[in-house]
């Protein structure tokens, strides 16, 4: 029972001495916490592999999934259009853009004559100034969304640079693109050639900028950035070509018009000319009338002295028997 008792004594007081000890107290604090934080890290470590499991990754409301197209790239908004030639400074513009709001003078120069029908030029015709071919580069980076042959057109390549907004180049030969392709700013697409729609340019490409669909000027964006093109509404655009549209349709309506009043005024005139016509007619009935009424009376007077000269002489011719 001593031997219990010592132990346990010992065991006392070596407990105690460690307590007392400066660093006890500390260690022990420490001890704790890291050994409940350690299980708290533990807990939602596991919770969250738990809550994985539920999410839906087919769901169109999370950032990235709500459209499959790619990302447009932020470089790629600030690119400036440029001309889609190696040497802008040897291209010779062959035909200009048909502005509707431009001068009379401009949009006739801008009329593409096909099948003895003038059209406007939804783009810009570019040459050389020898008349040779040559590489048509990409004017922007952007997904190939094209590739067509087309005998009237010359061969259609078109590009798309953000949603809405693609560049077209039509008359061209040897294309080395393809449908999905990406391209980067300046890298060939194909070489100049003709067209049978506007075979007056020769050897060419016909650069086109459109924006939803509506073809724009591309002088008017050329070394100006992507961003400037998002800004444009073309709303107000389409609407000023339907009433040019309007304005040209009434122009022809015109004359015309002017042509029914006049003969329909020449109309008139033939009325009130012949208005005096009649009323002569009327006069020489009414003269006819009137001279025919006095003449049965003249006509009775004759037949009156004519009876009394028969009898006259039949008088005499008794008396002289």
């Amino acid at each position: 029972m001593r031997e219990e008792e010592k132990k346990r004594s010992s065991q006392d007081s070596s407990f105690k001495r460690f307590m007392k000890k400066r660093w006890a107290f500390p260690a022990i604090y420490i001890a704790s916490a890291a050994i409940i934080l350690t299980g708290v890290l533990w807990y939602q470590t596991s919770d969250n592999a738990t809550d994985t499991d539920s999410y839906d990754y087919e769901a169109t409301d999370i950032t990235g999934k709500k459209y499959d197209e790619p990302a447009l790239e932020v470089n790629r908004a600030m690119e400036n259009f440029v001309m889609p030639v190696k040497d802008p400074d040897s291209a010779v513009i062959q035909k200009q853009f048909y502005d509707y709001d431009g001068k009379a003078e401009e949009q006739e120069a801008a009329l593409v004559f096909y099948n003895n029908t003038y059209h406007p030029n939804t783009g810009i015709d570019i040459a050389t100034k020898d008349g040779e071919t040559f590489d048509v580069l990409a004017a922007l980076s952007g997904k190939v969304t094209k590739v067509e042959e087309d005998s009237l057109l010359g061969n259609v390549i078109e590009v798309e640079h953000d949603k809405g907004i693609v560049t077209q180049y039509q008359s061209v030969t040897e294309m080395n693109v393809k449908v999905g392709d990406q391209v980067e700013q300046g890298d060939a697409l194909a070489k100049a050639g003709e067209s049978l729609f506007n075979e007056e340019a020769g050897v060419h490409v016909h650069f086109e900028i459109r924006k939803d669909g509506m073809p724009v000027n591309p002088l008017d964006y050329f070394n100006k950035p992507l961003s400037s093109l998002q800004e444009l509404d073309t709303t107000d655009k389409a609407n000023a070509e339907e009433n040019s549209g309007a304005t040209e349709e009434n122009d022809e309506a015109a004359p015309s018009e002017d042509k029914s009043t006049e003969e329909s005024g020449k109309t008139e005139d033939e009325g009130s000319a012949e208005e005096p016509a009649d009323e002569n007619a009327g006069n020489t009935e009414e003269d006819e009338s009137a001279d025919t009424e006095e003449d049965p009376a003249g006509t009775s007077e004759d037949e009156g002295q004519t009876d009394d000269q028969v009898e006259e002489d039949t008088a005499t011719e008794s008396t002289d028997a």
